[in-house]
């Protein structure tokens, strides 16, 4: 066959032009009109995917927020988006609208995790009868786990203990504390999933913290984006070959974990941990085709316990310790409260906190100023539904931006500063903010919130009862800017940990 002539490719590229401009057009012609959000003119076949920086998504949304107002619009090829900012927006969308906002957009690139069709877990499960049955079951084993010789409180503050004893191991010299923070939060959901904990030496914890790690910068890269826009292109078997890998190994070390687990069950004996108590839902619903108690669930619900448990508890454990060498004063008001409820002589527990309405404050404001998921994790809409008088079609992506509201100017004070004063009252009590969302809002707030309050809590204060941190000597003082992310780390920095 002979080449094209000029004409005729010229011919060819005019026709797919064509065609791709009445595709895009055919898939935006229900968001022509005049109450749908404004946003940026969007190319046709692309959308704004070249408009939007993914790895720092949260500027770009602050940028558009600026150009377009609180709730502006987005195109990702053919996917619409609407992203919602501000406090009222927020809630009016996730709060008074739960039920129209509450489902999760299909992620094509999921596919590639070896998960079936009955695999939905809780955090990316659509919203429907299998999610509430695992969001039940995950948030009342969360709540009153006492299973086995140890409760959950016990498990952390012997780990907070262990935590301890290796920044001690470091003699008062400098050294990044991001690794033993990791190791230690990660015991405590292997504790709560597997009932065990690794040394801090061990191989497997070391690999799947690094697998972890890559995990988080795979999911939001450009590439990540355009297959889940397009997902065509992962019918291309190099392509779907080379996505998602460390996620892929992430997932093949936890199925080695829980296969070595499975073998100590027995219907007939108390459950050890929250995978037992997940087998013995299984076995009640044999026979039931409708539960979601299935092998493919566990293996996701392991998966997200491990994923959004341990790394979001470990990152602000870092801002934490940061934000105390950045603000000596603030150390040493929470010291006081400390020696005063506690002392020496005994570990914190969860019954101090309320009797220690500072180091609330502290671990709140730490929580508001690190603002570690600013953009939470994307939500579908239902139905057709209206946020600030605006109307978002059935079946769009909605981002709510969890940045603008904990940093939301009309709301907090000094915003864009380290303030724990934000959640204290004129007579240094603790205070409840309502634009305190770090865990996000409505019914899929973060399932995992009571557990991370717990470890932070009895993490910060085991520290700071044993510790005083400082920069190091000769350094210059770290940036207190995060790294743009999902999960958003602090910028890499080295303390010193001298005894008290």
């Amino acid at each position: 066959m002979g080449l094209l002539t000029g004409d005729a490719l010229f011919s060819v590229a005019m026709a797919v032009a064509i065609f791709l401009l009445l595709v895009d057009l055919m898939h935006r012609r229900q968001r022509w009109t005049a109450r749908y959000p404004p946003g940026p003119v969007s190319v046709p076949g692309l959308g704004n995917l070249l408009q939007v920086d993914f790895e720092n998504m949260t500027y770009s949304c602050y940028k558009l927020r600026h150009q377009f107002g609180d709730v502006f619009s987005l195109q990702f090829v053919w996917t619409p988006v609407v992203v919602v900012n501000g406090l009222l927006a927020v809630r009016e969308a996730l709060v008074h609208h739960s039920e129209d906002t509450s489902d999760r957009p299909t992620l094509p690139t999921n596919a590639l995790l070896g998960f079936g069709p009955k695999a939905q877990g809780v955090i990316g499960a659509y919203y429907g009868p299998a999610w509430r049955e695992q969001r039940r079951f995950s948030v009342s084993s969360l709540r009153n786990f006492g299973l086995g010789k140890k409760s959950l409180e016990q498990w952390v503050t012997e780990e907070a203990a262990c935590l301890c004893a290796a920044f001690t191991n470091h003699s008062g010299q400098p050294f990044c504390p991001k690794a033993l923070l990791n190791k230690a939060v990660c015991n405590v959901i292997s504790s709560l999933i597997y009932a065990r904990r690794f040394d801090y030496d061990d191989p497997m914890v070391l690999r799947l913290l690094e697998f972890l790690e890559e995990s988080l910068r795979e999911s939001i890269s450009l590439k990540i984006q355009v297959l889940n826009s397009i997902p065509q292109l992962l019918h291309i078997p190099w392509v779907a070959a080379k996505v998602l890998s460390a996620q892929r190994s992430f997932i093949a070390l936890n199925d080695k974990l829980l296969a070595e687990h499975n073998t100590g069950w027995a219907p007939d004996q108390p459950p050890r941990d929250l995978t037992d108590a997940f087998l013995t839902e299984m076995h009640k619903a044999q026979g039931n085709s409708e539960s979601s108690f299935n092998d493919e669930n566990l293996r996701l619900l392991v998966s997200d316990l491990f994923g959004a448990g341990m790394v979001t508890t470990s990152v602000t454990l870092s801002w934490a310790l940061l934000l105390m060498i950045l603000h000596p004063d603030v150390q040493r008001h929470v010291q006081e409260e400390i020696d005063e409820v506690i002392g020496q002589g005994r570990r914190p527990e969860m019954a101090d906190q309320a009797h220690m309405p500072l180091t609330n404050a502290v671990i709140h404001e730490v929580q508001r100023f690190a603002d570690i998921v600013p953009m939470g994790v994307p939500h579908m809409t239902s139905r057709d539904t209206e946020v600030q008088g605006f109307l978002i079609p059935k079946g769009t992506m909605l981002f709510t931006n969890l940045s603008s509201v904990l940093k939301d100017e009309t709301v907090w004070e000094k915003p864009l500063h380290f303030h724990p004063g934000h959640f204290l009252d004129a007579e240094g009590r603790f205070v409840k903010r309502e634009a305190f969302m770090p865990f996000s809002a409505g019914p899929r707030i973060c399932l995992g919130e009571p557990l991370a309050r717990m470890e932070l809590f009895l993490f910060f204060t085991s520290l700071l009862q044993r510790f005083s941190f400082s920069v190091p000597e000769g350094q210059p003082r770290p940036s207190d800017r995060g790294v743009p992310a999902f999960v958003v780390p602090p910028s890499p920095y080295q303390l010193c940990a001298v005894l008290r």
